[in-house]
């Protein structure tokens, strides 16, 4: 038992690596916003908007949620 608690946290620790710095997950977004799927409709990064924005259209709200794990 011990020695399965072991090669767990082992693997966590291999799995998380150093930390993303700031710029690095800047870097990350702007890739990610370069991406054609997400840059051909038009997104709204404000829930008002785009609440108002469907209700103007009859089109439903579709939700895109992201995290990053660095620290």
């Amino acid at each position: 038992m011990r020695m399965q608690a072991l090669a767990v946290s082992a693997a966590l620790l291999v799995c998380t690596g150093a930390p993303a710095s700031a710029q690095d997950l800047e870097k990350k977004l702007e890739k990610k916003l370069a991406e054609k799927w997400i840059n051909s409709p038009k997104w709204h990064t404000d829930y008002d908007t785009a609440k108002a924005e469907a209700k103007k259209s009859g089109k439903i709200i579709f939700g895109y949620f992201t995290r990053s794990y660095s620290y």
